[in-house]
């Protein structure tokens, strides 16, 4: 049994990324670190190290088991301890602006008032 793997593959084993491939350009791309360094595709990662990555959002990491093969979710679950923050509840948006019927076409400031009301 290993006691050390690539952090690009263990990235790709427990599925934060879809394939190794996207798990390396990540790695090059400064989107991994590992023990606050970052961290090149070879860099070896041991358990009780912390990962942090960036996929549509950080994800900090801690390596409980060590694979070289991607695997089932279940199996997959196991081999991290996810540290990260929950999100932010999300805030209700209204999801069209109601115009009274019959007032015509929206004025400049109605349309700024409704790109707002939609986060533009």
């Amino acid at each position: 049994m290993a006691d050390s793997v690539r952090v690009d593959v263990w990235l790709w084993a427990v599925r934060l990324y879809k394939t190794r491939s996207l798990a390396t350009a990540a790695c090059k791309a400064g989107h991994v670190r590992v023990n606050g360094d970052r961290a090149k595709p070879a860099q070896t990662v041991r358990i009780g190290d912390e990962v942090i990555a960036r996929t549509d959002r950080e994800h900090i990491l801690g390596v409980k088991g060590i694979l070289l093969k991607r695997v089932g979710a279940p199996v997959a679950a196991e081999a991290i301890e996810d540290r990260t923050p929950p999100l932010p509840p999300r805030t209700e948006t209204p999801l069209t602006v109601l115009r009274e019927r019959g007032a015509g076409r929206p004025t400049k400031r109605d349309r700024r008032d409704m790109e707002k009301l939609r986060g533009y």
